[in-house]
C-alpha cells in the first residue's frame, strides 16, 4: 500500500512538472510537508527539485521547526521563499488581533496569495490530506483556484483514471495535493520505512503547557494567557505543526516512529480535530477559509 501511494505521489509531481511553468511547494517544516519534499526529491532524482519551497511565516513558530527548516534547506540545496505575515501587518494589508485566544493563523491567507502573486506561480503543492478534515475531503488532487485564489467546491474537475486537468487562465492557479490519499498512519509508516528526519517536537519530550478548551498549548513566548491560567510541565508530542498560539500537543511517551504508529493506530480523532484550535471557530471554519484562498 505504501509503495502504491508513493508511486501515485511521484506521478503527480512529474505531471505538474510537465503541465506547468512555475510550480512552488508550500513548506511549513511539518511532517506532511517534509514527506512531500522527500517524495519530490525521489520524483526528480538525480536532478534537483525543479521548484522552490515557500514558507508562509506567521512569525509565531516553534523554534525547533524553524531550526529544522533552515537545516534541511542547507543540506539539500533547496531554494526557500518566505512570505511573512508580519510584512502584511506592517504594510497595513491585514489587521492583527491581540490578546489571549487570538492567533495569526487566519492572516496566512493574505501572505499566501501575495506570495503566489509575486512569484507568478501557476501550481502550488500543498501537503493536505483528505482524512484530516471534512472540507479537505472534498478536494481534488488538482484543485482549481480563481484569480482571487478562491476555492469553489462546486467548480471542481473530474479526475477519472488519474487524469489531471491543469488548464487555467492567466492569474488563476492550481493547488496540487500529492498526499490526498494518504492517512496519518500512512505518513508515519513511510517516515519509519524511509527513516525521514522530523523536527524533534513530533516525538515525546517534556515542556511547559497550558490547558485550554480541552487542549494542551505550549507555553511559548507567543502565547498570551487568560487571567488565572498557569503552565505546568507534561511529557507531550505534537501530531501537527502550525502557529504556536493555536497548535496543541498530546500527552505521549512515543519517542520513536514505531511508537507513534502504535498511538496513531489506536486514536479515533484526527490530528487537526484534536490539536488545532483554529479549526474550532465554526463547523465550517476550514471550508470558509479555503473559499477565501487558504491552503
Amino acid at each position: 500500500m505504501i509503495a502504491e501511494l508513493e508511486a501515485e505521489s511521484v506521478h503527480i509531481f512529474r505531471e505538474v512538472a510537465a503541465q506547468f511553468e512555475h510550480p512552488v511547494m508550500l513548506f511549513s517544516g511539518g511532517k506532511d510537508s517534509v514527506v512531500m519534499f522527500h517524495l519530490a526529491r525521489k520524483a526528480f532524482w538525480p536532478a534537483p527539485v525543479p521548484f522552490p519551497l515557500m514558507h508562509i511565516d506567521t512569525g509565531h513558530n516553534f523554534d525547533e521547526v524553524i531550526e529544522f527548516r533552515d537545516r534541511l534547506v542547507e543540506q539539500t540545496g533547496a531554494r526557500l521563499v518566505v512570505s511573512s505575515v508580519q510584512d502584511d501587518i506592517d504594510a497595513g494589508r491585514v489587521v492583527e488581533q491581540t490578546g489571549p485566544g487570538t492567533s495569526r493563523n487566519r492572516l496566512q491567507t493574505a501572505a499566501l496569495l501575495r506570495g503566489i502573486r509575486e512569484g507568478k506561480y501557476d501550481a502550488v503543492f500543498g501537503g493536505a490530506r483528505r482524512d484530516e478534515e471534512k472540507a479537505r475531503a472534498k478536494e481534488r488532487v488538482f484543485s482549481f483556484r480563481d484569480s482571487f485564489g478562491a476555492w469553489d467546491p462546486r467548480n471542481q474537475r473530474p479526475e477519472l483514471w488519474n487524469l489531471y486537468n491543469g488548464r487555467h487562465a492567466r492569474g488563476e492557479h492550481i493547488r496540487v495535493f500529492p498526499l490526498s490519499n494518504w492517512t496519518e498512519h500512512d505518513i508515519w509508516e513511510y517516515i519509519a520505512a524511509e527513516q525521514i528526519e522530523l523536527p524533534s517536537i513530533y516525538y515525546a519530550h517534556e515542556r511547559p503547557v497550558v490547558p485550554r478548551d480541552g487542549m494542551l498549548l505550549a507555553d511559548t513566548r507567543f502565547l498570551e494567557k487568560y487571567p488565572g491560567e498557569t503552565a505546568h510541565v507534561e511529557r507531550v508530542r505534537f501530531r501537527t505543526v502550525g502557529d504556536a498560539t493555536c497548535t496543541g500537543c498530546v500527552e505521549s511517551d512515543a519517542d520513536t516512529p514505531e511508537k507513534v504508529i502504535e498511538e496513531v493506530a489506536a486514536t479515533r480523532v484526527t490530528e487537526r480535530g484534536a490539536t488545532r484550535a483554529d479549526d474550532r471557530i465554526s463547523e465550517a471554519g476550514m471550508e470558509d477559509r479555503k473559499k477565501e484562498g487558504y491552503f
